[in-house]
Parts: structure tokens; sequence; C-alpha cells
């Protein structure tokens, strides 16, 4: 742990125990494929900055307590992840273990004078943020011996920030969110939450389970450039959305292009502009999708665990920075989300009887995008109020690795993005990235 704070206490919060004497609650939740993929890369990182509560010590009480409560309606996060070795065929097969073992509290209070603004007004994520996480660097692998959820409550001079980290085999981003929204709802004196989880998982093949696959852990080690990197947080307004929106949806002359997607477009083609790359260097844009509604029939929209594909967008540096280019590429991103039907997400689970393709993240020439816009993360008031603003835990070592999230104006988006300093001075000094109309 960083001595940029100082550990006030530590300790584990297990779910309201009756919960787990009902019988119709899983004690035992096998992976899926989607689960899977995630076993080498690092546990989930979100945080959210808040202006300190009056009362602080009875307002940690009141998060424990509310913890534990809301725990008793996700059993898989107080559980945890079990591997087993099949010697016979070289395998492994994996599940988690509702077993209530508990989620890891932590309450930390800066050892120096940081405030809220040193958070909010800082061009660059300062490196103190990193300590506000628990269990960084932790593997989802290693989810057998850490918890599957942790929060870490720290003090700042005039502010509190709740900095949480998940297990990726257990939640998706949507799933992540619904249960913080949970633990908000529960937290400001709810004594049930709004929407319930639906804790079965999605198997094509119910016999097949569990699924058995070849694992290493020494060759799940996440790969990254030799350099050290920077987060900056670049926001845009609805407005300015709109207008991105507008220029790509007319250069590619169609209306099917979403707002997001020609956000993502942009943002890709501003960050290969500004690294200066040869115009036959291969790009790769690794776009990450929500797939619960394109099943049939449609997975329950509180389907708790990953309901997720991994998809790749590959072109030349040149290509993207060619005139129409914003049109043309986000078009290419609107088709491939597109094709993802059904039938081609049954045909990619199926691959699973073969040797499975496991995430790798910050890989050499790869832009990477993580979280979603959707996500309720401004609405999570525990008490004392909304949040002022919401931070990932990303580490540095994510080359282009980019996180969204909802802006505090309603339609604005706030993007973390983790490049080299130069090249994040250079997006930042780049009159086309604020201005889509002198592209």
């Amino acid at each position: 742990m960083s001595t940029m704070v100082d550990i006030i206490s530590t300790s584990s919060i297990q779910a309201e125990s009756d919960i787990f004497g009902d019988s119709s609650l899983p004690k035992i939740i096998h992976l899926t494929p989607w689960d899977l993929i995630g076993l080498g890369i690092e546990i989930d990182r979100k945080g959210l900055l808040f202006n300190k509560p009056i009362n602080i010590e009875h307002q940690i009480q009141h998060l424990k307590q509310s913890l534990s409560s809301t725990l008793a309606f996700f059993p898989p996060l107080a559980g945890r992840l079990v591997i087993l070795r099949h010697d016979e065929d070289n395998t492994v097969s994996s599940h988690i273990l509702c077993n209530n073992a508990g989620a890891l509290f932590v309450h930390a209070v800066v050892s120096d004078n940081t405030c809220v603004s040193d958070i909010i007004n800082s061009k660059y994520v300062p490196p103190i943020l990193h300590s506000f996480f628990p269990l960084s660097g932790t593997k989802n692998y290693e989810g057998t011996s850490h918890p599957l959820f942790a929060v870490q409550i720290t003090e700042l001079v005039d502010g509190l920030f709740i900095g949480m980290s998940v297990n990726h085999v257990a939640t998706d981003g949507k799933s992540f969110w619904h249960f913080i929204n949970s633990w908000a709802e529960i937290s400001r004196g709810c004594d049930v939450i709004s929407k319930l989880p639906s804790l079965e998982r999605w198997f094509l093949h119910p016999n097949r389970c569990p699924i058995r696959f070849p694992f290493n852990e020494d060759d799940q080690m996440e790969k990254s450039e030799d350099c050290t990197n920077y987060e900056r947080v670049f926001h845009f307004t609805k407005e300015k959305i709109a207008k991105i929106r507008s220029k790509a949806n007319s250069e590619a002359g169609t209306d099917k292009i979403s707002s997001l997607q020609a956000l993502l477009t942009h943002l890709w083609r501003t960050v290969i502009r500004n690294q200066q790359l040869d115009p036959e260097k291969e790009c790769i844009f690794r776009l990450t999708l929500e797939v619960r509604w394109r099943i049939v029939p449609p997975l329950p929209d509180s389907y708790f665990g990953n309901a997720l594909v991994v998809d790749d967008i590959t072109m030349k540096a040149g290509e993207l920075l060619l005139e129409g280019g914003l049109g043309k590429v986000a078009l290419e991103m609107n088709k491939m989300i597109a094709s993802f039907s059904d039938e081609k997400l049954k045909i990619l689970y199926e691959s699973w009887v073969g040797p499975p393709k496991f995430l790798l993240r910050g890989l050499n020439n790869t832009f990477g995008v993580s979280n979603s816009p959707r996500f309720n993360v401004y609405g999570n008031d525990f008490g004392w109020g909304k949040p002022l603003a919401v931070r990932s835990g990303s580490t540095s070592t994510k080359n282009g690795y980019t996180v969204l999230f909802a802006g505090p104006e309603e339609g604005s988006i706030d993007l973390t993005l983790s490049l080299p300093y130069e090249v994040l001075e250079a997006i930042g000094n780049d009159p086309h990235f604020m201005d889509p109309f002198s592209t």
C-alpha cells in the first residue's frame, strides 16, 4: 500500500447471514466463457469522489452495515473464486463459491493535504489517486485467495473517496454498477433494492458445464509497451458530441452512426494523428460490447455476471487519417457492432470447445475502451449527497486504454485516456480534437 495514505482500519464484511439459509440461492456459480476470458487481467477499479460528510466515523460504520445488507442480495461478491485442476487432461474448471467469506473494507486517510480540488481540477490524474483503491495489481485468477469485492474509504481534507475493486469474473461493468447503485439505495435507507439481480448464469449447452479449458497462470501476464504513461481526463459536452455525430453521419451519407460510435472514432483518429505513426502501421481498435439483449431470448437486464464480447477493428494509420475518415471509420464500427447477431454470438460460444483466447490489455498499438457512459454513476447518493466526480483505478501501464464515464451534466461524457505524456499534451493542444468541424 502506498505511503500516500495511512490505513486506519481493515475489516471483512460478510453478508447478512440469514440469506445463506435460503435454499433457492446458488451455492456454486459456474463461470461462462464471458466470465473466463478475463482471468488473466487485473481486477476492475472504479471510484467516486464526494464532499466530506458530517460525522465521518458514523458514516463509516453506516457504510459497513449497508454493505453487509447489500451483499445479502449479491452473494457471489461475498464469495471466493475456485480453480480446480484436472490432471487427466491438463485442464482446469472454475466457479464462484458463495461461502460468505466476505468483502474487504478499508478505512484510510491521506497523509498529506490532498483536497477535492486536487482531484477535480488537475489536468492529469494525480498519482495519489491510485493509492485510493484496494487490491491494486491483483489479477482476477487470484480471487482464489483475495476477496471478489473490496472497498477503500479514503478521507481527504475536505472530501471522501470511495474506491471499489471487483473481480471481473464475477461482474461486467453493467453488473458492477448495478451492485453499487443497490448499495447506495440501501445506504439511503431502502429496505429492498429496486432491481434484484438474476444470479443464474447463461450457458448455450448446460450439459457441458462446468467448462474445462487449458490455463497456465504464467502465460497470463499482461503485455504493455515499455514506457511510463499518464492519465488525462477529457470532457465532452452534449452539444459537442452532437456536432461530432452530425459530421460523421454527413461524411458517411447515413444516419446510423450513434453519438458514442462517432466520439470513439474521433478520439481514435486524434490519438493516431498525435502519435505521428507510419502511414502503413496497422492500428487496432478494441471494442467491448454488452450483449444481454442480443441473445434470443434476451437475458434479463438484471443478469448478474459478464455478458460481453470483444472485437477488433484493424486499419492502417494512413487510412484512418484520410479526409472523410471520421465518417468512414465510424461506419465500419457501426457495421461491426451490428454484426453481432444471436447466431454469431452462439458460434463464438461454440468456439470454446477449443483453446480459449484470454483477454490481454496494454498490447502494442491497441486502442482499448472500457466502461460506458450509460451506467448510472452520479446517482450514487449514499446518504450525504451525490458524487462530485468518478474516476478509474486503471494503472498507467495501459497504453491507449480509455475509460468512459457519464459526465456530470446530462448527455456529457468524460474520457480518461492513458498515453505517454507528450502524446497527451499534443492531444490537449490539438485544435481539431475539440472542434470537429476543423478536421
